[in-house]
């Protein structure tokens, strides 16, 4: 009988940990590193170029580092976005360790909130993906667009893969059903 509840115990825990591995998002530190947060050199040094290299998923979270004295991370609408415009941001974050959750797929906006730092290009669109549908979209020839262009391997950085949190969350249940009942025995 104590094995049994031994081997229970240890299906649990084994259940526990596997599942938070998979439901926790990943951190993204903007730009890849600690000195981003700026004014860009150039336009090839955007940080516009890294995030489309990014694979954001809902539950991802976004890490800005910033020396908090001289600027700050506005999420704007996207005509803010354009227009550089600082006045009206949907949120405003100038603690200089900003750490936003992703919550829902599509576009988000950010730009510096100092003064003309924005149109120096200071400004970053983050593009988080849906989750995949188990059903088939419907396609008529109006809905059809054309594929975007494939990011070389070669350039900066390496994408992170999608992954499915539903796929994750099956495989853990079915692994811990069959561990369980070998365990069992």
């Amino acid at each position: 009988m104590a094995s049994i509840s031994l081997a229970l115990f240890y299906t649990l825990v084994l259940c526990f940990l596997l599942f938070s591995s998979f439901s926790e998002g990943k951190e993204f530190l903007v730009g890849g590193n600690t000195e981003a947060w700026k004014i860009p050199s150039s336009p090839s040094d955007s940080l516009n170029q890294w995030a489309q290299r990014s694979r954001f998923q809902i539950g991802d979270f976004i890490v800005w580092k910033y020396n908090a004295k001289d600027d700050s991370v506005l999420q704007v609408s996207r005509k803010d976005y354009s227009n550089c415009n600082i006045s009206s941001p949907i949120a405003q974050f100038n603690d200089g360790d900003t750490k936003l959750k992703l919550d829902k797929a599509g576009p988000y906006y950010f730009i510096s909130g100092a003064k003309g730092h924005c149109e120096q290009g200071q400004k970053m669109i983050v593009v988080v993906m849906s989750p995949r549908s188990s059903q088939k979209p419907i396609m008529s020839s109006s809905s059809i667009s054309p594929a975007p262009s494939p990011v070389s391997e070669f350039e900066d950085g390496p994408a992170v893969a999608p992954t499915s949190g539903a796929n994750a969350l099956s495989s853990t249940l079915m692994m811990t059903v069959i561990l369980g009942m070998v365990v069992l025995v």
